[in-house]
């Protein structure tokens, strides 16, 4: 304890921040490593990060990037981040994911402002909670925002939609939920069933069902998905489908925001020939098909943007700042069209997404750009 006071006594006299030494950037994340979604886009961005060091880092300062195992608990989340904050001495928490685990950590790191960069979760309360929390921004578009996508999609392709939703009784699905009913506000579309998931699904389906529901949205589990799928296929039902990426389901229409290295039609784009490369040399083993890595990477080049943006001496203070006025077209991992953008009222960077389509075994983009 008193050489670690005495270190940060240092720091303090020396003007420059924890994590920030004369060759490195020390950066720290948590995550659930023993589940695969948020174990690949840590590895993802870790593996950018690599990358970027291999030819002269940021500013000449190699980052080196700490991630923590949390077990998908808030209360270990939280544990993990004090350590890494207060023991291993990092400038920054980037990236780490999970709603309730980033929700849990974010008041001590505002208190000790302790940038909480480009959150792994959908939570609206990321962007929008900004002037109580205003070191913490989210990267992905909102679930509020994704829920108000497929809400304006069925109301244009079914007008008149009658929507049944079965949705988690947590905050993505209850976010999802909400923004579907934004998404048919000025419409004559209307939810005429929702229900929140329960162990009898079979019964829960035929009660969706018999709502007269022309659209099923599912913001479930994946294997819930799958199984309400089955039962509305038993049942006869076959309408139209909106639900989130994670859950493949035959003919379900959802979003993305960044390439999807699995897609063909990207199968010559530079930037996925690029993550090929770095997941071959820096991530050996891995999945390259699986999306969630090229979504870690996306974070990374947005992460080694602001931190070349602060320059030669970067600052927690001086990364916040530039978080509050990102404009940045040109991140190669996400998709054509798509700009980060945020100020300092919007805490939101990416708010724009293509509509896709599960088919036969993989999701095919159409129509133009949401947001």
């Amino acid at each position: 304890m008193l050489a670690g006071v005495l270190a940060a006594a240092a720091t303090a006299a020396s003007g420059i921040d924890p994590g920030i030494e004369e060759t490195t950037i020390l950066l720290g994340a948590t995550a659930s490593l023993s589940e695969p979604e948020p174990a690949a886009v840590v590895r993802g961005a870790s593996a950018y990060f690599r990358y970027v060091n291999a030819r002269g880092g940021v500013n000449g300062r190699m980052i080196s990037y700490r991630v923590v195992d949390d077990g998908s608990d808030p209360a270990q989340a939280v544990q993990a981040t004090l350590r890494l904050v207060d023991e291993d001495g990092v400038f920054a928490i980037v990236n780490a994911t999970g709603t309730e685990q980033n929700l849990a950590t974010r008041p001590y790191l505002n208190a000790a402002k302790v940038p909480q960069l480009f959150v792994g979760s959908g939570a609206t309360a990321f962007g929008s909670d900004y002037r109580r929390y205003p070191w913490t921004i989210g990267f992905r578009p909102s679930l509020r925002d994704e829920g108000r996508i497929y809400g304006g999609y069925a109301s244009r392709s079914r007008p008149g939609a009658r929507i049944a939703v079965l949705y988690d009784d947590d905050t993505a699905g209850l976010e999802l939920l909400a923004g579907v009913k934004l998404g048919i506000a000025r419409s004559k579309a209307r939810v005429v069933a929702a229900e929140p998931a329960d162990l009898d699904l079979e019964t829960q389906v035929a009660s969706l069902k018999a709502s007269g529901a022309n659209v099923l949205a599912l913001f479930v589990e994946p294997t819930t998905a799958s199984q309400a799928f089955a039962f509305a296929n038993r049942l006869g039902w076959r309408p139209l489908l909106v639900t989130t990426s994670a859950a493949k389901v035959e003919g379900a229409v959802s979003i993305a925001f960044v390439k999807d290295p699995a897609d063909v039609a990207w199968r010559e784009d530079p930037a996925i020939k690029l993550y090929r490369a770095i997941m071959s040399r820096y991530a050996k083993g891995a999945n390259a098909q699986d999306v969630n890595h090229v979504y870690g990477m996306a974070v990374g080049y947005e992460t080694v943007k602001v931190l070349k943006a602060v320059g030669q001496t970067p600052t927690r203070a001086a990364v916040g700042a530039q978080t509050r006025k990102l404009r940045d077209p040109s991140d190669p991992f996400l998709l054509p069209g798509i700009t980060i953008r945020t100020a300092a009222t919007d805490h939101f960077p990416l708010e724009q997404a293509l509509l896709q389509r599960w088919s036969k075994g993989g999701w095919k983009g159409f129509g133009g750009l949401w947001g």
